[in-house]
């Protein structure tokens, strides 16, 4: 397909989504089992859950429950493509790993359990039993648990990230690190300290009655697409909603709703946001201080007036601690200081600020592109003290919502898959199965990767994700996997993480959550919870795409008898048999979240994990809502270029409309023009015209840093976009050599994803490139 780069003008949704949804489903040659699948998606009890995002799911549902990302992962897992053992008999894995990611996965569903052989470098099959007991006896082969990595990433259903830290654990580690730390592991940080929680505080009800939306670093359209219809009902109701994002993205400015005959037949979309600002990449904590900056000067002359306060003051007193400090910050930073940070005008704060009083029940609502900075952590905090200062936070309408990624990675933290050990229920594990849990903390996913590098990582076991293709730093990483002793992948397709490989390596091939999951007490209810804390039961409907399938729970079990000695307190082969069982387990871990969970399961609705932020009850250190104070307005304090180099410019990686996280459907990024190709570079014009290069000149990205590690991609295309001077954006995950394992969020170790300083150097010019 020759690349085509056309503006696009049109709503997000609307035709162009009902025909992407309808072009996947003839491409994975899933018509009819796909298209009967879709009208079991995200139907609780009777359904199954969305492969993709963790946007809550509302009840009741609505008669076409997904959306076009979601039904592209649903067609991605029901294709009738398969990935068969006369596949990898006809290539070598030195050939596979130059095939781009598309290509591998289009090959279809894995239906066999595989081993590679060094001779002939080529999987081969090989039978469960074998490849179970070889895995449990390079694992126990091991000088030290802590030598081993246990990898999850955000699909695992509650049940089998239960029995997978069950498993790590009892093996002797906390080397539990999943994709959370790749993206919201800021907000489990963040939020802890400012409110007591780790995850978001709204409910769809919230949306519900909430008359304001702040957005911050979220591309809705691509990311959560049925977001976009809480954000239609806010809109109905004349709510504002104030986005700020670097790149104009078109979903979060225009919205044909495809369920609606009436906006499909007519043409009719909504604007979604009233207000856009593109504030620069990395310039929110300083945009946001100038929001409550202006909210302070509009409390000051209201006071003056003899007006009431536009700040919640009860709510400041009664509520939380650090405002004076906060207050005093805030007013001391020059405006100047502020406009030159955020990428804003004065004007634009100020006005963000006057609608922002202007709202009794503000959600906020943010992604990654607050997460995935130096800062990320203090980014969070600075939006929640936004929302504090007018009391935005437990009562109706109103609250912080990170929106997650994976449907299923706030879960996992729930069930006990992380590396720190003070987030683990200790006694209870002692209790219940009679071991100790490790004492020390395990790796996070930089640590594991810095493991792995300096050779202190021996065997990395993968349940789900492709981890090889996610983590930053990627060229130094890959030399050093291959050194690995044992690598096994859980996967449904082939990745780039099963071709770069350990000297043992293994592909367990397993049921999807379309598939229904049988086992000896007849079919099989799993759970997860999405971005609202809402936890519940699901069942697969379509028939496993082959007999060798196994389920993620029943691979898990059988890696366990394998590896751990005998235990009558953990039953693996009961808990493979009723899932029911599993459920009782995490209840006994877990009960103040998960009692009576095999009842509450299957209300209708689900259930919400208790929230004491949302009732205003903090569990902070200091027993309130805590204020606090940024340390820095910098965007990278670790890699931030002299302010003199005008070669350097801020790469953000994104998504494009045709991928979710590394899997890559199609090479059609709609919504920003983009066809036929991933190997773009988006930027400002003024920055092309300033460093010389005109649209359609090739040129390869360097890392801006002196480490003595030379890192770079291309050669990409120049294509101008909207996006703020000084910025540039190109596509995740091709662009993660150039990201620094080192740059990271500062607490939370975050990959600082969104802000890579960048040199552009020309290869071939326009005219040459035709």
């Amino acid at each position: 397909m020759k690349p085509r780069f056309k503006p696009y003008r049109g709503p997000s949704g609307g035709w162009g989504s009902a025909y992407s949804v309808g072009s996947i489903l003839l491409r994975e040659r899933a018509p009819l089992t796909g298209a009967m699948a879709l009208l079991k998606q995200n139907r609780p009890i009777s359904g199954f859950a969305c492969v993709s995002c963790a946007w809550a799911k509302p009840h009741p549902s609505k008669p076409l429950a997904f959306c076009e990302n979601g039904a592209k992962a649903t067609a991605w897992e029901t294709t009738s493509l398969r990935c068969t053992p006369e596949f990898f008999a006809q290539h070598r894995l030195s050939e596979l790993r130059n095939w781009s990611d598309y290509d591998q996965e289009q090959q279809g569903r894995l239906t066999h359990p595989m081993r590679w052989d060094a001779t002939s470098d080529r999987y081969l099959p090989v039978s469960w039993d074998q490849a179970i007991a070889e895995i449990g006896a390079e694992l126990k082969a091991l000088d030290d648990p802590d030598q081993a990595v246990f990898y999850a990433s955000g699909r695992a259903s509650l049940e089998a990230s239960y029995l997978w830290q069950l498993l790590a654990r009892r093996f002797g580690t906390n080397n539990l690190p999943d994709s959370s730390n790749m993206c919201h592991e800021s907000t489990s940080v963040a939020l802890p300290e400012s409110i007591g929680v780790p995850v978001g505080t709204v409910t769809l009800n919230d949306f519900a009655k909430t008359d304001g939306i702040l957005i911050f670093g979220h591309n809705t359209s691509s990311n959560s697409p049925r977001l976009l219809h809480d954000l239609e009902a806010a809109r109905g109701r004349d709510a504002p909603i104030l986005t700020f994002n670097p790149l104009r993205e078109r979903g979060l400015e225009r919205f044909t709703d495809p369920q609606s005959p009436t906006q499909m037949l007519s043409g009719h979309s909504i604007v979604v946001s009233t207000h856009y600002h593109q504030v620069a990449i990395g310039g929110d904590v300083a945009a946001i201080a100038g929001i409550c900056k202006a909210l302070l000067a509009l409390d000051d002359e209201a006071l003056a007036s003899g007006q009431p306060s536009v700040l919640d003051r009860v709510f400041i007193e009664q509520h939380t601690q650090g405002f004076e400090a906060f207050e005093q910050a805030v007013r001391a930073y020059a405006w100047a200081d502020l406009e030159r940070r955020s990428g804003l005008t004065r004007g634009a704060m100020e006005g963000a600020a006057k609608v922002y009083a202007g709202c009794q029940r503000v959600i906020a609502i943010y992604g990654m592109g607050l997460t995935q900075h130096r800062h990320g952590v203090t980014n969070i905090q600075m939006l929640v003290n936004l929302l504090l200062m007018r009391g935005n936070l437990g009562k109706e309408g109103a609250g912080i919502c990170p929106v997650r990624g994976h449907s299923n990675v706030q879960g996992q933290r729930t069930v006990g898959i992380t590396e720190q050990v003070a987030q683990v229920p200790v006694e209870r594990l002692r209790e219940q199965f009679a071991f100790e849990v490790p004492a020390e903390d395990g790796v996070s996913t930089v640590d594991a990767c810095e493991g792995i590098i300096a050779g202190r990582i021996r065997a990395f076991l993968s349940l789900g994700g492709n981890f090889v293709r996610a983590a930053p730093d990627s060229h130094r990483l890959e030399p050093a996997w291959s050194k690995l002793r044992l690598t096994v992948q859980i996967v449904t397709k082939l990745n780039r993480s099963a071709l770069v490989h350990g000297e043992k390596a293994y592909i367990l091939p397993c049921l999807g959550r379309t598939e229904m999951d049988r086992q000896a007490s007849g079919l099989q209810y799993h759970t997860t919870e999405d971005s609202t804390a809402c936890i519940r039961a699901w069942q697969g409907v379509v028939k496993p795409a082959g007999e060798l399938l196994r389920s993620e729970p029943a691979i898990i079990a059988a890696l366990a008898k394998a590896t751990l000695p005998d235990n009558p307190l953990m039953n693996w082969d009961a808990w493979v048999a009723d899932y029911g069982l599993i459920r009782e387990a995490i209840a006994g871990s877990y009960p103040e979240i998960f009692h009576d969970f095999n009842t509450r399961m299957l209300e209708p609705g689900g259930f919400h994990r208790p929230l004491g932020a949302s009732q205003r009850q903090w569990a902070t250190d200091s027993g309130r809502a805590n204020f606090m104070v940024p340390s820095t307005l910098a965007v990278n304090d670790d890699v931030e270029p002299d302010p003199e180099r005008r070669d350097v410019l801020n790469l953000m990686t994104v998504r494009s409309n045709d991928q979710f996280n590394t899997t890559v459907y199609g090479y059609n990024d709609r919504f920003r023009g983009i066809h036929g190709t991933r190997s773009v570079i988006l930027m400002h014009r003024n920055d092309m015209t300033r460093l010389a290069l005109n649209e359609g000149d090739q040129v390869q990205v360097s890392t801006a840093v002196d480490d003595g590690v030379q890192r770079s991609v291309g050669p990409l295309r120049v294509t101008p976009h909207d996006i703020p001077e000084g910025c540039c954006a190109a596509y995740y995950p091709e662009c993660n050599p150039l990201l620094p394992l080192w740059h990271h969020e500062e607490k939370a170790k975050v990959p600082a994803a969104k802000s890579i300083p960048v040199t552009l150097r020309r290869l071939i010019a326009m005219a040459q490139a035709r």
